[in-house]
């Protein structure tokens, strides 16, 4: 299993217009093999994108997707730097139900 959180910070006042794009986006990464999750999150001034991949390969293959090539494409100028994106591993405690993704 591998999770993204992946930070996006829209050029000032372009926050409702890049949250658009993720959104036209989301319905067809939902329907990729190997998604488990693909949330998109609004912050004070930044989205945030949480993703659970079954595998490397299913990250890989969503990756390259024409969906998201289209999206980068969409996005551009509209974006104030690069994406951060974490890979991160669940440290599992307490209730397994709860205490990961």
């Amino acid at each position: 299993m591998i999770i993204l959180v992946a930070t996006i910070t829209p050029v000032a006042d372009h926050m409702d217009a890049v949250e658009a794009i993720f959104k036209e986006l989301v319905p067809e990464v939902h329907q990729e093999e190997g998604c488990e999750m693909f949330a998109l999150h609004r912050g004070k001034d930044c989205l945030v994108l949480i993703e659970k991949w079954t595998d490397a390969d299913a990250l890989k293959a969503h990756n390259s997707a024409e969906s998201v090539q289209k999206l980068v494409r969409n996005l551009e100028g509209l974006i104030a730097a690069p994406a951060v994106i974490q890979r991160l591993e669940a440290v599992r405690s307490g209730d397994a139900a709860k205490g990961a993704l």
